[in-house]
């Protein structure tokens, strides 16, 4: 016990003795581990947060009938929605359609859970606001602008159902603005639209909003294809191949800037390090004149390296979660969880990576020679 806290207190007298040298090392190390664990914690959150940014896009998964079938049951769409992992799970839209007219204009009527549409399809802007209460719709912008309607405004349906022909009256609560063709439906709950129609029990497409990649969501499709024929489960290429894209150019830049980061924390502290040795030439020639062997001389060397190492390592973890908060805050809008195993992995890359750039200087350490540094060669 007391070797090694004489080793302890020999190593922090070398690194105090050099505190300009050494501070500059450690401020290295310090500013790559928190560049490191920031951008490890990011990397790792990338998915999550990601995918979270691209739900606000609209539906990446959906389940429609398989084959020739026009419509599935409902039952059939409850036992494929069980394999959605729920966890995973952002929101789940089931959609009836029906050709109307209003006032002798043919549109398009879509009966929702209203609900879970809402959550599939956050970017829907709405003037006015979403139905409430039975007997209310909301009406696309192109609707409202054929037929003159406002919010507050009453509407008159008509078409043709299970039963016959039908005729229902609506309240116009909001406008639906979309940019696409969302403006040309008019959509109320799934239970009036059953109530109208006189049609039960039936589905035309369920919209899901899945947090997770293309792959899982390929997984997911294969699963429930295999397990609940009748269904046919599908991604929305044009989101997932997006986020798929996205996901992994970032992924390589964080990796890229990572692996630079830890090259100029080795060079920096072997630049240092090699300074060092530099300077204390006569001394390690006096202690190997002495019958210091090069093992202790490598014990020692080395010894302030990792310490170099493991403090800057522990600063950096602290400071990286903090870098890590704020670019989760400011670019995502979402706050970054704390994960105790990036500390050890910051800890433990620093730590590796000062040893790594002390093996050269060590060397010139151990390659001294005696006799010629002794007569001031």
């Amino acid at each position: 016990m007391k070797k090694e806290r004489f080793y302890l207190k020999m190593v922090v007298s070398s690194l105090l003795r050099r505190r300009s040298r050494m501070l500059t090392a450690l401020l290295a190390v310090t500013t790559g581990a928190t560049i490191l664990s920031g951008l490890v914690t990011i990397y790792y959150d990338i998915p999550r947060q990601m995918g979270q940014e691209f739900r606000s896009y609209g539906a990446n998964f959906v389940i429609m009938p398989a084959g020739n079938e026009a419509v599935m049951d409902t039952a059939l769409m409850e036992e494929a929605l069980s394999y959605l992992p729920a966890g995973m799970v952002t929101g789940i839209a089931p959609y009836r359609y029906r050709l109307i007219k209003i006032n002798e204009q043919p549109f398009m009527a879509a009966g929702a859970d209203l609900p879970g549409t809402r959550k599939t399809s956050p970017y829907w802007l709405v003037q006015g606001r979403w139905p409430e209460a039975a007997g209310e719709a909301l009406i696309g912008q192109e609707v409202a602008d054929v037929i003159r309607l406002l919010p507050g405004n009453s509407f008159t349906v008509t078409g043709t159902g299970a039963g016959g022909p039908f005729s229902a009256g609506f309240k116009v609560s909001g406008v639906l603005q979309t940019g696409g063709a969302e403006e040309a439906f008019v959509f109320m709950a799934l239970s009036d639209f059953e109530a109208m129609t006189g049609e039960s029990g039936k589905i035309d497409v369920v919209e899901c909003s899945i947090s997770a990649e293309a792959e899982t969501l390929e997984n997911l499709a294969g699963q429930i294809s295999e397990k609940v024929p009748g269904v046919s489960p599908r991604l929305v290429k044009r989101l997932t191949d997006s986020e798929g894209a996205v996901l992994t150019k970032l992924r390589a830049l964080v990796a890229l800037v990572t692996f630079i980061v830890l090259l100029l924390i080795m060079i920096c502290v072997a630049t240092t390090m090699m300074a060092v040795v530099a300077e204390r030439r006569r001394e390690i020639g006096l202690r190997k004149a002495l019958g210091a062997s090069n093992r202790s001389l490598v014990t020692e060397f080395m010894g302030e390296g990792v310490f170099l190492g493991g403090l800057g390592g522990v600063l950096g973890a602290v400071f990286g979660y903090v870098f890590a908060q704020a670019v989760g805050l400011n670019v995502f809008n979402r706050s970054i969880a704390f994960r105790p195993l990036f500390v050890l992995l910051t800890l433990a890359a620093s730590v590796l990576v000062t040893a790594l750039a002390c093996v050269i200087p060590v060397r010139n350490a151990t390659d001294v020679d005696p006799a010629v540094v002794l007569r001031g060669e």
